[in-house]
């Protein structure tokens, strides 16, 4: 069994920062000290050793609007590995009336291909008894601890308070956290509707569909059925003050609910929807919208403070191609942008190179944190002896401008384009393979492994039953005056 170690690198870690090597044994580190040897040596001299990324919100090889993102598991996880990500997490989205252990298996098919490691979160797309049972068996059975819901897409994915509600009580029976999709579907509808009917159908009009308020609302309301319910909440791309403002507070009266803001609304504005070429604007059509540099500053501000808690990409790539399907209709542009591979040079350069961060929160926003909240640390998001061999050996001197040309996304631009980072990764590691060597990609199809994920603290073991759930309830009358008020 041959071993690998890495010399002369400085560990930085969520809350330390020393110097040490780092030994490498059968993907798992064995030894952290001085003057290690190994049957390998990666030199870090210059270079920080870092838990490698992971990024909690991606969509690999997904149905959406009747097509597939471009980049699956293969080429997704290898534009991971080559910005020093090491692990993603995708979502397993049911179809209207599929189950939830169906929807598994479909993308435990398309996962064969991943070169590191990943898990999945499960979206509730619809609520019935057969949903409500199989939340169980995704729990215990699958190791899957997180469910999706989406407040948003009306008419396809957006799950109404009631089912979102009932949904997160069952959360809280089988230790598992629920995800929102924070943004007020029913009032995006109405002003999609007026939008087109006045002639506005550009991608700039996607923006103007969904307004800030639209995600501070539903953020708000999210919290508040959440904390009725007694369970944490995870509010997923978090782009706007109105919504941090509303997870800030939360936060500050107790309640566990953890803020997502992505790297491309933090580095990104509304300028980009005024693009005179449509092409250019249309591919950064997601929700929510890029927006103004105010709500940038409250992004950033929150992950300096600890309001905000994880960095993400919801890497969702559609080709210009795809995105010409809403040639005419901004509704029909497909939602999503790439980032997999630009998430940490882009934070690193944007943030600690600034000082806006430390290197410690870098750590901490990019793989630590969420590895906590999923329940895996210290095997992910740490280095730790007997953690995974998860490492991205980080050279703060090395850089690069952002090219299509040169990615390893499947796409055929990039939102980050022209963009000039300094710091990139010297050496990947997933479980102790090194996939990027120095910009040199040396990934494995199939290297990657589902990650299981336990769940999380004390677990209700009386379950409810669906009867249970729906059985009507007595409403006392409060004495309100029959002429009303």
């Amino acid at each position: 069994m041959t071993t690998t170690v890495i010399k002369n690198g400085t560990i930085v870690t969520a809350d330390l920062t020393y110097e040490a090597d780092v030994l490498i044994e059968n993907g798992t580190i064995t030894g952290i000290g001085p003057n290690l040897t190994g049957d390998t040596e990666l030199d870090a001299t210059g270079c920080y050793v870092m838990p490698g990324g992971i990024d909690p919100h991606t969509h690999l090889e997904m149905p959406f609007m009747g097509t597939y993102s471009s980049d699956d598991f293969e080429s997704g996880t290898r534009a991971a590995l080559s910005g020093g990500t090491t692990m993603v997490v995708d979502f397993a989205l049911p179809s209207p009336g599929q189950g939830l252990l169906d929807a598994i298996r479909m993308w435990d098919n398309k996962s064969t291909r991943a070169t590191c490691d990943y898990s999945f979160h499960m979206a509730i797309t619809w609520w019935g008894e057969q949903v409500f049972n199989e939340m169980e068996a995704v729990v215990r059975e699958k190791g899957i601890n997180t469910f999706k819901h989406f407040m948003a897409y009306k008419g396809a994915l957006m799950v109404n308070d009631d089912e979102m509600f009932a949904s997160f009580q069952r959360c809280k029976e089988l230790g598992a956290i629920p995800l929102v999709h924070a943004e007020n579907g029913d009032i995006v509808a109405d002003l999609q509707q007026r939008l087109l009917a006045e002639g506005n159908n550009g991608p700039e009009a996607h923006a103007y569909s969904r307004p800030p308020e639209v995600e501070g609302e539903a953020t708000n309301r999210a919290i508040m059925i959440a904390d009725m319910a007694g369970v944490p909440l995870y509010v997923v791309h978090t782009s706007s003050e109105e919504a941090h403002e509303a997870i800030r507070r939360a936060r500050m009266q107790g309640k566990r609910v953890w803020g997502e803001p992505l790297i491309q609304h933090l580095t990104l504005d509304d300028s980009e929807y005024a693009h005179p070429d449509w092409d250019h604007a249309a591919r950064r059509v997601m929700s929510p919208p890029f927006r103004n540099k105010k709500h940038q500053e409250s992004l950033w501000n929150g992950l300096a403070s600890g309001s905000l808690s994880v960095v993400a990409t919801d890497h969702c790539a559609f080709t210009t191609a795809q995105k010409r399907h809403g040639v005419g209709d901004f509704t029909q542009i497909p939602n999503g942008t790439g980032g997999l591979e630009d998430r940490m040079p882009m934070l690193w350069s944007h943030g600690v190179n600034t000082g806006r961060l430390t290197m410690q929160e870098f750590v901490a926003v990019t793989s630590t944190n969420i590895a906590k909240i999923l329940g895996i640390y210290p095997r992910k998001g740490a280095v730790l002896e007997g953690a995974d061999a998860d490492l991205v050996v980080w050279d703060p001197a090395k850089e690069k401008t952002i090219s299509a040309a040169t990615q390893q996304s499947a796409i055929d631009y990039n939102v980050f384009e022209g963009h000039h980072v300094k710091g990139l990764p010297r050496f990947t590691l997933t479980r102790g393979h090194l996939a990027c060597h120095d910009g040199e990609m040396r990934t494995e199809e199939g290297h990657g492994r589902f990650v299981r994920r336990p769940p999380n603290g004390p677990v209700n073991r009386a379950l409810s039953t669906w009867k249970e759930l729906t059985a009507p309830r007595k409403v006392e009358r409060t004495g309100i005056p029959a002429s009303g008020v």
